[in-house]
């Protein structure tokens, strides 16, 4: 196979995961790696520097268009980046020393896991008690704007929140993937931030995170441009295709069916690291 077509294929490839990652609200890192690894055989380390690098692309880019519109909370975003952006750095540097079979393992499960959250119920109503003395020093309770006018809501349990993103961030610099579900489920579960506000703040926060993650698999050799390039391309475009197809989809069928795919990637992946494959 030459370069031009395996890049052509990666390409294809990549625009794919970005495409099912944007519908399902888990980011494209949940296909790509499995994508990488299964199908093409590039070693984790080097499928998981890729993601990392699309992560900061997708983010940047989707994050801009979520704070322009009001719906991201800022403060709440920069606040518990420190919890994800700490635990980045020493998943990283875990991942470095972890053994391959194990990373894909670890994978499997966390896609498992990631697959179930995006069949879970939203918590879509807003709290309007005011149950934190934290938050409200904090300044992280905020508004966000509805059909039906702005809403006022009031955050909970500031440290179990930041505590759960710190799992969230070292997840994140193992595997390579934003970890959306992990954040997501401490903004909307445990904090009781409307879900609307902790998928977008999440999103703010994936490229952050996966920043920080990425300088060490840089320094460590990790990311290679050749696979990088054509990756981040087509992760973009896919994300930016998703996102015209989720507004006039039927969201829940097709997060349905795209669980189920990535239910089939994770036993896959676990498939494969058990059996000392990858």
């Amino acid at each position: 196979m030459t370069i031009l077509i395996f890049t052509l294929i990666l390409l294809v490839g990549a625009f794919a995961a970005g495409l099912l990652g944007s519908l399902t609200g888990l980011g494209g890192g949940v296909v790509l790696i499995p994508l990488l690894t299964l199908i093409f055989n590039v070693d984790i380390r080097y499928a998981i520097g890729c993601a990392l690098v699309a992560s900061i692309a997708t983010s940047s880019g989707s994050a801009a268009a979520y704070i322009k519109e009001g719906i991201t909370n800022i403060r709440i975003g920069m606040f518990l980046e420190i919890a994800t952006t700490t635990g980045a750095i020493i998943g990283a540097l875990i991942a470095i020393y972890t053994p391959t079979n194990l990373v894909a393992v670890i994978f499997g499960v966390v896609l498992l896991f990631s697959a179930l959250m995006a069949l879970r119920k939203k918590n879509e109503d807003a709290q309007t008690e005011d149950k934190s003395i934290l938050a409200s020093r904090l300044k992280l309770n905020g508004t966000y704007p509805t059909p039906n006018g702005i809403v006022t809501y009031k955050v909970s349990r500031v440290i179990g929140g930041y505590s759960l993103m710190t799992i969230a961030g070292i997840t994140s610099g193992l595997l390579g993937i934003g970890s959306g579900a992990l954040k997501v489920l401490a903004m909307d579960t445990v904090m009781r931030i409307p879900f609307k506000v902790s998928t977008t703040t999440s999103n703010f926060m994936i490229g952050v995170t996966a920043a920080a993650s990425a300088v060490v698999y840089l320094q460590r050799g990790y990311i290679d441009p050749g696979l990088a390039m054509p990756v981040v391309i087509g992760v973009l475009f896919g994300s930016f295709a998703g996102s015209r197809i989720l507004v006039k989809a039927d969201v829940k069928k097709l997060r349905l069916l795209f669980s189920v795919v990535i239910g089939f990637l994770a036993l896959e992946m676990i498939y494969n690291g058990l059996m000392g494959k990858l």
